[in-house]
């Protein structure tokens, strides 16, 4: 089986949108992103700027997850992340070889990234694992179902950025 990871461009900004659908979990209430016009924001003109940096992966030519951020205001300076699996491709360890490409690649920009997830979701102890941490007081409703998320953030640190010209497995990286 064959896994590689690609940079997701402006020009796949589809990608980006198809993706959003599993990051809100809208597969599994049988809603639509029609349904939320106020998600946009995540994927709408995606690439277009620098605010933006992503990736996806694919699993046997498939498109098994995506992993994003964005700079949702001018003012900002912590970009949010937004991040879907496949679920036929969940507990295969996408998601982890996702985040950590995204980390070092965000880590060249960024100082931190943010990322809202539900509170009492096992994401929580998958964003734990990566370094982020819940911020007190962060506690908010999701706009697709009012269950209570919390916001937490990863401090970044700056590392060199590892690519396949510089050594890494191109098997797992393509450009």
């Amino acid at each position: 089986m064959k896994t590689e990871l690609y940079f997701l461009r402006s020009s796949e900004q589809k990608i980006a949108s198809d993706m959003l659908h599993f990051a809100y979990r809208l597969d599994e209430i049988g809603k639509t992103l029609e349904d939320f016009p106020e998600l946009d924001i995540y994927t709408k003109h995606y690439g277009l700027s620098t605010r933006d940096l992503g990736i996806y992966i694919l699993k046997d030519y498939k498109i098994a997850g995506a992993a994003w951020i964005r700079l949702l205001r001018f003012e900002d300076t912590v970009p949010v992340l937004t991040m879907a699996v496949k679920p036929e491709f969940r507990g295969e360890g996408i998601g982890s070889m996702m985040l950590e490409q995204l980390l070092l690649e965000a880590a060249s920009r960024f100082e931190q990234i943010s990322v809202s997830v539900l509170k009492d979701s096992r994401a929580v102890k998958f964003y734990e694992r990566f370094g982020f941490e819940k911020i007190e007081g962060s506690e908010s409703k999701s706009p697709i179902d009012g269950s209570e998320t919390i916001t937490m953030i990863k401090k970044l640190e700056y590392k060199e950025v590892v690519r396949p010209s510089d050594g890494y497995d191109p098997s797992k990286w393509m450009d």
